[in-house]
């Protein structure tokens, strides 16, 4: 999926950059695999990107990483446990997203452990502290790092989450359900081909309706990296059901920017609004025309705010 923002209809980055080869780093028995926007910025900012539910780190546009590391920063990326090249952990009871959101205590591990994976990334990027952009469960995780190693964080953008102390049925409020069971019910075959087929219903789904729907963009993007974690329901209920235990998200002290897709069919903006209202000084912007997703039109409007709150 290499330059895959590039290939998107109306996408403005230069197609020049790359990712460098995966690396690895650990937290316990856990191996999360990562990579760094090539060419390096030696002077930039460190950025890590944080990934949504059951999704390969892949699925972040190149287009996007290179718009913000015109901005000044230096970017890596990583897949959370359970998701793309990481550490997938055994099977548990509960197999389906759904009902592992119902669920009040994760069976594999806790909110905790996902937060102290960022941290481990860190460490093998031989970073003191970052910049963190989480986009998703990506954005929840990224906030619980911001409470549970406040000293890492420079600042937090969260985009498209719901507040990440919040869990089981509390989290309904801002769930598009039909949209949930939906994806619930995605059936393709295990095989690339219909991990390619999975991903464009996936984009389809998660789009906004006021863009006209580029599949064969999306199926460039897949293309070289099928992204099995959108069929792997089990994994996803894992990464679901880890529970937060830990401070709520008013003590975050770390600068704060919370973007929402105004379209965004799985979570509604109201928990954009939510998060936003309960950090303090957030500031709160909306994203026009634009779904559960980070679609070209976007892009400099998002940099721009990033480098803005990198300022602050």
């Amino acid at each position: 999926m290499r330059n895959e923002g590039a290939l998107q209809e109306g996408g403005e980055g230069s197609g020049s950059a790359t990712w460098s080869a995966t690396r690895w780093a650990t937290n316990g028995e856990v191996r999360l695999a990562y990579d760094q926007l090539t060419p390096r910025h030696p002077e930039g900012e460190p950025l890590l990107l944080v990934t949504g539910l059951g999704a390969s780190r892949r699925w972040f546009p190149t287009g996007l990483a290179e718009v913000l590391a015109a901005r000044g920063f230096d970017l890596a990326r990583y897949d959370q446990r359970d998701g793309g090249e990481s550490t997938h952990l055994p099977p548990t009871a509960t197999t389906n997203p759904l009902s592992s959101l119902l669920r009040r205590r994760g069976d594999a591990y806790t909110a905790e452990d996902m937060a102290d994976d960022a941290v481990a990334v860190l460490d093998a990027l031989g970073w003191d502290s970052a910049h963190l952009f989480g986009m998703s469960l990506g954005g929840a995780v990224a906030q619980r790092v911001a409470l549970r190693h406040p000293r890492r964080v420079r600042t937090l953008t969260s985009v498209s989450a719901v507040p990440g102390d919040i869990a089981g049925p509390a989290t309904l409020r801002h769930v598009r359900l039909r949209t949930l069971a939906r994806l619930s019910r995605m059936r393709y075959p295990s095989t690339p081909g219909g991990h390619i087929e999975a991903g464009v219903a996936l984009a389809r789904l998660l789009g906004s309706p006021a863009r006209p729907f580029d599949e064969r963009a999306v199926r460039a993007q897949l293309a070289d990296a099928p992204d099995p974690g959108i069929l792997d329901a089990r994994s996803q209920s894992r990464q679901i059901g880890a529970q937060w235990h830990g401070p709520t998200i008013d003590r975050i002290t770390a600068p704060t920017l919370v973007l929402h897709g105004l379209d965004d069919p799985l979570i509604k903006p109201s928990a954009g609004l939510a998060v936003a209202a309960r950090i303090p000084g957030a500031r709160f912007v909306p994203l026009p025309e634009t779904g559960h997703e980070l679609p070209p039109h976007v892009w400099h409007d998002i940099a721009h705010h990033v480098r803005r709150l990198a300022d602050g």
